[in-house]
């Protein structure tokens, strides 16, 4: 199965997700050992992930 990797690969600090690909640390480095179904499951989350990343944070009132 092919890799989510776009080579954009940049952690942000906040949400700790790759800004490329949505994967975190833990996920890209075991992508090699991940079985196909993991992978599957895995890819349909990243772009609700992504768009949740960059989604603008709202501002609780104090």
């Amino acid at each position: 199965m092919q890799t989510p990797c776009i080579n954009v690969c940049s952690i942000d600090p906040a949400t700790r997700l790759c800004m490329g690909c949505g994967r975190t640390l833990a996920e890209i480095a075991g992508w090699v050992s991940f079985s196909d179904e993991e992978r599957r499951r895995l890819m349909t989350l990243l772009p609700s992930r992504l768009q949740a990343a960059m989604a603008p944070a709202v501002e609780q009132p104090a």
